[in-house]
């Protein structure tokens, strides 16, 4: 079984994983998926055995849609999704995200997430047209699975690199991964 599909399995055996791909389908966003901590502490606690998921601080749904660019859209959708469920919802349209970061405008969603600050964090789960989960990544999945974190060469600032590793803790809560040398990146 390759990565991809191993992810997708792990993620159809996740009640709470699939609740909230369900939760965020029903707003049928343009180019939506749940990413970052998502897809990387599920594949992260599964290759350290863990037998429970670790907490996500949020649920981060992504979209693109380059006609409403405001955050006030962003929080509408935050509030809807927060009175039908129970996740800590966190949503961005990524159409205007390249403001916050000094980028050139993104093309996509897939292509915001290639400027994300970690690779091993830009993988993203959806639920295509006919309800089947589909992986958005842009570096592909399986450096997931190599037990490193790696530095985005787009992202040519190490100390924001090594600022977010320390602050999210996770030498800590997966011991067994290791920073990447970012310095040949």
């Amino acid at each position: 079984m390759d990565n991809s599909t191993q992810i997708k399995q792990w993620i159809s055996e996740d009640p709470m994983r699939m609740k909230a791909l369900r939760t965020a389908s029903e707003l049928e966003l343009r180019e939506w998926c749940l990413a970052a901590g998502f897809v990387r502490n599920l594949v992260w606690d599964k290759i350290h055995g863990y037998s429970c998921s670790t907490a996500l601080n949020d649920v981060d749904l992504i979209y693109f849609d380059p006609v409403n660019v405001s955050e006030e859209q962003d929080r509408d959708l935050e509030q809807r999704l927060q009175a039908i469920s129970e996740f800590p919802w966190s949503v961005k349209n990524q159409a205007r995200m390249h403001h916050r970061n000094w980028d050139q405008p993104y093309a996509s969603t897939e292509d915001a997430m290639s400027y994300w600050v970690e690779v091993e964090t830009a993988v993203g789960a959806t639920l295509n047209k006919t309800h089947d989960i589909a992986i958005v990544a842009p570096f592909g999945v399986d450096a997931l699975f190599n037990y490193k974190i790696s530095l985005n060469p787009k992202r040519p600032k190490p100390e924001v690199f090594i600022r977010r590793i320390q602050e999210k803790n996770w030498l800590e809560m997966w011991p067994q991964l290791v920073i990447n040398d970012y310095s040949k990146s």
